[in-house]
């Protein structure tokens, strides 16, 4: 494994995403105040529609509007109000950032979905999810891509001091490449996505957002290799869910950096986070069977939450986000 500069300080601490409640000035000031080495953009799913994930992805968008039709996002013939919401509900999102942020001047996160889950996820206006037609994927792919480099630019121009790191969601990678996307009468699923194809489509958005780039995955199965293959320079991952650490330890040992689902999205039945060293401990065990030596530890790895905070009470994901931020720093101490 070559020395290699991380686009994050030694220690760093993130959230995977979302949190609970609606108040966006509220959640960014509770984001730079408990993860001040690399805070990220909240998501605040509970606004409604526009600010869940696949909405608020569709809305970054070009030349592809999308609608709400029986409570799922499908493709519009014409931009309309859904998709002005979600737009209005990032905007608003970005200029709280940048209120907050102005003089910031570390690495900031951003999250959009991926265009795998959104092909599994967005419908075509003929019905059907957009993953039946590897054409319509790759329009979206397109897409996705351009809308992206917009997003981006738009983030850095806020924050002209901040550097940008992106994330791209991935729940559905495993379930795509498996074949087990379900059609819509339940009784049959989409065909696999081959994993060269998909690895195509991420390297295609990974590529035009030009900034260094994670993807997440909270599934089984995350595919290591595939991820390590689009010029991805991290995957982020919740730990009570590797069953293999040999794939893990490969893309390690390759340059991948880990950003480490150490601590549960909900409370323990005494109905408290883990503490700091509870959670630095995990990490550490999981590092010390892997085999790697403990001074590249606080380099490589971001301690975050296991995954998203949106259904958690607002006192457990701030103290999540506090144990997180302290198990870093007990890993850069060591």
């Amino acid at each position: 494994m070559t020395d290699q500069a991380w686009p994050w300080p030694a220690g760093a601490a993130t959230g995977i995403g979302s949190l609970p409640g609606t108040d966006i000035a509220e959640a960014q000031r509770i984001v730079l105040g408990e993860l001040p080495a690399l805070p990220h953009l909240p998501e605040l799913p509970a606004r409604g529609p526009g600010a869940d994930l696949i909405g608020r992805t569709a809305g970054l968008l070009v030349e592809l509007p999308v609608e709400l039709y029986a409570a799922r996002w499908r493709i519009a013939p014409r931009p309309g109000r859904d998709v002005r919401r979600a737009r209005d509900l990032m905007e608003r999102d970005l200029d709280q950032l940048a209120e907050q942020a102005e003089e910031y001047a570390g690495p900031v996160k951003i999250q959009t979905g991926g265009p795998l889950t959104l092909a599994a996820s967005l419908e075509l206006p003929i019905g059907g999810r957009m993953l039946r037609d590897p054409g319509a994927v790759r329009d979206l792919t397109n897409s996705l891509a351009e809308g992206l480099r917009g997003h981006v630019a738009a983030v850095a121009r806020r924050l002209p001091r901040a550097t940008v790191l992106l994330q791209l969601d991935e729940p559905s990678l495993p379930t795509v490449l498996a074949g087990r996307v379900p059609t819509e009468s339940g009784l049959g699923a989409y065909r696999a996505v081959d994993p060269s194809a998909a690895a195509s489509l991420l390297r295609t958005v990974v590529e035009a957002a030009g900034v260094p780039t994670v993807v997440h995955c909270c599934a089984p199965d995350v595919p290591l290799e595939l991820i390590r293959s689009t010029g991805a320079i991290g995957v982020a991952l919740d730990l009570g869910l590797v069953t293999d650490l040999d794939p893990l330890g490969e893309a390690i040992d390759a340059g991948l950096g880990l950003l480490a689902g150490a601590v549960s999205t909900t409370p323990s039945s005494a109905g408290r986070a883990p503490t700091s060293a509870q959670v630095a401990d995990r990490v550490r065990q999981l590092w010390d069977r892997l085999g790697f030596p403990r001074r590249q530890l606080a380099e490589q790895v971001v301690v975050t939450p296991a995954c998203g905070l949106a259904s958690a009470s607002g006192q457990h994901a701030r103290a999540v986000l506090a144990a997180c931020r302290d198990a870093g720093r007990r890993l850069a101490e060591d």
